[in-house]
């Protein structure tokens, strides 16, 4: 054969090449999967496998549900909680009969976005055994008037109304007794009704409208029990309100906002401490103030309180059945 003839090269393995890519795909892969599953590395603060130990280096996790999470002190209590060894998670629920049936399925923790009042009937009706485990704040529902600028200044027989709603009804009724206005029969309870006034022990005749007229229908009455919803719509200021829940009051207890857990997390450490920050950090008081209108009355509750209060609505909603 000639020597001028060229040689044709044999083709180089391709093998080497493939094998580089593919681990470098491997790698790719991998890494998608750590950074979007480490937060399952995270151990939970409740469960079957629960960690009550908190270290800043080795954070437990919490996921806490609440309604309107986009509140800017969401954020501010995430923050504060990470100083202290706590991963929290805020879900975010469209409306309020979602929290909690979550919480008692286990995809919660713990949430925040009711009052003693509307735990118990969730527990009655579902049969459930949430618990509360600290406080957060009540947003007074106030009496307002166009005519008078005390409550004083009021005249025996003037006629007052209130929202005809049954939680706002019996509430309002309440603040009128709290003012010294009325007088309810048994002292009063959630379940009041305009027919439990004591018409002859009271100084003011009440009367029960739509809760969007009680605005309409200042005008014409000596002062009206008016829905926060509806304060600045009548263009009212909520420091207008001549009158208010006292959050001292064993009556306005019931409408206090609560952390709630299920039964057997009452104890827990990480999520008592979570309350305790909640509590503690002014920036997340003053944020939820601030969500509030500035509105909200601050109240720090013992557990037993809190809880003693919930089985005394409880039994109250039974007796009613």
């Amino acid at each position: 054969m000639s020597d001028d003839i060229p040689l044709i090269e044999a083709p180089k393995s391709r093998l080497p090449l493939l094998l580089g890519i593919g681990v470098v795909v491997l790698a790719l892969i991998g890494a998608v999967i750590f950074f979007a599953t480490r937060g399952d590395d995270i151990p939970r603060a409740t469960g079957k496998d629960a960690t009550t130990e908190l270290d800043k280096d080795r954070p437990v996790k919490v996921v806490l549900g609440t309604v309107g999470a986009s509140d800017a002190y969401w954020k501010t209590l995430t923050d504060a909680a990470k100083e202290a060894g706590i991963d929290l998670e805020v879900k975010d629920f469209a409306s309020y009969p979602l929290p909690n049936p979550a919480l008692s399925e286990g995809e919660l923790d713990a949430n925040q976005f009711q009052h003693i009042v509307y735990l118990a009937e969730h527990n009655v009706a579902n049969n459930d055994d949430l618990v509360p485990i600290g406080s957060t704040a009540i947003y007074p529902l106030g009496l307002y008037s166009t005519k008078y600028d005390d409550v004083a200044d009021i005249k025996d027989g003037d006629t007052v109304v209130v929202p005809d709603d049954d939680s706002n009804q019996a509430r309002g009724l309440l603040v009128l007794q709290s003012a010294g206005l009325v007088t309810l029969k048994d002292g009063g309870s959630i379940f009041s009704t305009v027919a439990d006034v004591d018409e002859s022990a009271s100084r003011v005749k009440v009367k029960a409208v739509q809760a969007d007229l009680t605005v309409t229908s200042l005008p014409d009455v000596a002062a009206a029990i008016i829905n926060n919803d509806f304060v600045a719509d009548a263009g009212l200021e909520f420091d207008d309100a001549i009158a208010q829940d006292d959050p001292s009051s064993e009556k306005a207890l019931p409408y206090v906002n609560i952390f709630a857990v299920r039964a057997e997390d009452k104890d827990n450490p990480v999520l008592l401490k979570l309350v305790e920050i909640y509590q503690q950090t002014q920036a997340v008081l003053d944020g939820a103030d601030e969500a509030s209108g500035n509105t909200a009355e601050f109240l720090t509750i013992s557990q037993a309180d809190l809880e003693k209060s919930l089985h005394q609505v409880e039994a109250q909603i039974r007796e009613k059945k």
